[in-house]
């Protein structure tokens, strides 16, 4: 008894650092935007306490655009759900067949993953510039000038031009999740399915995605939580322009903080980021749940 006592006090004392480290960085940081969203504060001069009217006013005033921010948000998110993953989910099971040089594929697809977001955004840039940027030259070239736009400069395309390069940077990093979850099936499986006989959709259908579905649920919540908090890429294309349409709350906070001097709105946003983070994140495994259990 005594020398288990002993081993559970020598785990607490080799958890403690990493705990401390947890909370100063994380749980720290989620109180004091708290505290500070309650406050008018510039940053610098005295704060004025006015209760939760910075939550009041982002969801009612039309000149500070949160609502239309956060719509922008989960309308990634949606595309991210529907579109990227099921994108990355078909790569994967081609992979996942054992074809000829997959290792190759693997590191094609993976490496924007690995370039820097501000890399990223430059490549694209060029690609969306409008008097050299290859996308407008090969639509001249094929005939199709009424095409070519000014894309992350007009409202009607410039929201669809930012969410293309965030989703195309992180279909790689999905697919090697499932990817690495479909090897891990075990072959008797898909060899029993076959021997009944199963094609290869069927075996997909019925075997390899029911496995993966715990991978599938990080997933899903790594691209909703990473939609919400979506800020380089668009930073880098167009920091919300044009007249705010590609505004997403991420951009919105660095805006009220540093540009408006709203220290407590964009400690508010800040606080509403986190809440919804966690909300989605345990709506999906909720939902995840339920599908199991039927």
């Amino acid at each position: 008894m005594t020398k288990l006592y002993s081993n559970k006090v020598n785990i607490m004392l080799f958890i403690l650092p990493a705990l401390f480290l947890f909370f100063l960085i994380l749980v720290a940081p989620i109180f004091v935007s708290g505290y500070y969203s309650l406050f008018d504060w510039n940053g610098f001069g005295e704060k004025t306490f006015i209760g939760l009217e910075n939550f009041r006013e982002l969801f009612t005033s039309k000149s500070i655009g949160f609502k239309k921010a956060l719509g922008n948000s989960l309308l990634l998110a949606f595309f991210s759900v529907f579109v990227q993953l099921p994108i990355s989910l078909g790569f994967a099971l081609l992979l996942g067949r054992g074809r000829k040089g997959e290792r190759a594929f693997l590191s094609i697809y993976f490496a924007p993953v690995l370039i820097s977001t501000v890399v990223i955004g430059q490549l694209w840039l060029k690609i969306y510039n409008p008097s050299y940027g290859i996308l407008n030259v090969v639509l001249r070239a094929i005939g199709l000038d009424g095409w070519a736009k000014i894309w992350l400069g007009e409202v009607e395309t410039a929201l669809g031009a930012a969410f293309i390069p965030t989703l195309w940077q992180y279909v790689g990093y999905h697919m090697l999740l499932m990817y690495a979850a479909i090897k891990s099936v075990p072959t008797e499986y898909r060899e029993a399915a076959m021997i009944d006989g199963a094609n290869e959709g069927q075996v997909n259908r019925y075997i390899v995605i029911p496995y993966i579905k715990p991978i599938l649920k990080v997933c899903t919540i790594f691209a909703v939580t990473g939609s919400l908090k979506s800020f380089d890429l668009i930073y880098v294309l167009t920091n919300g322009a044009p007249l705010h349409s590609t505004e997403v709350p991420s951009t919105l906070m660095i805006s009220m903080l540093f540009l408006r001097n709203r220290y407590g709105m964009g400690s508010t946003i800040a606080l509403l980021l986190i809440v919804l983070c966690f909300a989605f994140a345990l709506i999906i495994e909720a939902i995840f749940r339920g599908k199991e259990d039927r």
